[in-house]
């Protein structure tokens, strides 16, 4: 009786494994959507019992509004967001909206993994907000109702854009116009017409059939589509060293598994549109971008003192292998 009575107490001593709540706007599917449930799935095999993960995708649990709000209260602990969406916590980050910055995706991982690139990740914890890597998801194309091969195609044309006052900039610059919107509202405003242009890397293009409400898929490798993996500043710090140490490996892991994929799964996508047979695409030639960067560079001279002409510097050399 001792004994069972010792085991008893043992047991209802155990505390509850800690959860980590992870909330997403993307499909499953997407590179964003597989990075999470590798974390979820390689936690619960290496930490069974002291940290579970529930993962919430295609905002299901929050949306564009409404993730932020919920990370600083604690009621989710992990996010991927766009760095668009974090510019009220460091304007630094507008740095990864900069149209025609980089190249190419190796070009944005060079600058990701500098030094200059991983501090970027701190830079928020002042206002209660952790960077823990940088997701890739390729570099993000055109869509629209009507050709776009040079920088006057996109007059008139209104131009979904995040929450970004550097990206409605630059699509203003291309006597565009920009409208604001949250991720889960594009398939609808691009079928009622409220916008008819947005861009997103292929694997969003495909897994929320952008491609069935717009006839033009223009492959402009504009702009690097990527996330910040970030987490509640108080919450991260208040882990036990050895658990927080765990998680820290874990992620490693899956960014480089998650940067790794990306290529393959919107490289998948685009192929799946090309096959469903309904759209017309557009290749930039290099001369065309050229134009385009052109075209938009001049938009960024008000956000330069933000992001900081050095950074911008920074990143720009990236684009030349060492």
């Amino acid at each position: 009786m001792l004994a069972a009575s010792a085991l008893f107490l043992c047991l209802g001593a155990q505390a509850d494994p800690i959860l980590i709540k992870f909330s997403h706007i993307t499909a499953d599917s997407t590179p964003k959507g597989q990075g999470a449930l590798l974390f979820k799935k390689l936690v619960e095999e290496r930490m069974a019992g002291k940290v579970a993960v529930q993962v919430y995708a295609n905002s299901s649990l929050y949306g564009d509004g409404k993730e932020m709000e919920a990370l600083l209260l604690n009621e989710v602990q992990m996010l991927a967001p766009a760095p668009s969406k974090l510019e009220q916590y460091t304007k630094q980050l507008q740095l990864f909206d900069l149209m025609f910055l980089f190249d190419d995706v190796a070009a944005a991982q060079r600058f990701q993994n500098s030094p200059r690139g991983k501090a970027l990740l701190k830079s928020m914890e002042p206002k209660g907000v952790t960077g823990l890597a940088y997701w890739l998801n390729g570099m993000r194309q055109l869509t629209a109702n009507k050709p776009l091969l040079e920088p006057k195609d996109a007059r008139g044309l209104k131009f979904r854009v995040q929450p970004s006052d550097l990206q409605a900039a630059q699509y203003s610059a291309l006597r565009a116009v920009p409208r604001k919107m949250a991720f889960a509202e594009i398939y609808q405003g691009l079928q009622t017409g409220v916008v008819n242009a947005q861009d997103n890397p292929w694997s969003n293009i495909y897994s929320q059939k952008y491609y069935e409400v717009q006839k033009y898929m223009v492959e402009s490798n504009h702009g690097i589509g990527n996330y910040v993996l970030i987490t509640n500043t108080q919450f991260w710090n208040g882990l036990p060293a050895d658990i927080r140490s765990q998680l820290e490996t874990i992620i490693d892991e899956v960014t480089v598994t998650v940067n790794q994929q990306a290529e393959a799964l919107n490289d998948k996508a685009r192929q799946a549109i090309v096959d469903a047979g309904q759209n017309e695409f557009i290749v930039l030639t290099p001369e065309q971008r050229a134009k385009w960067r052109d075209a938009v560079r001049p938009s960024w001279k008000p956000f330069e003192a933000d992001i900081g002409a050095d950074l911008i510097e920074a990143a720009q050399a990236a684009n030349t292998a060492p």
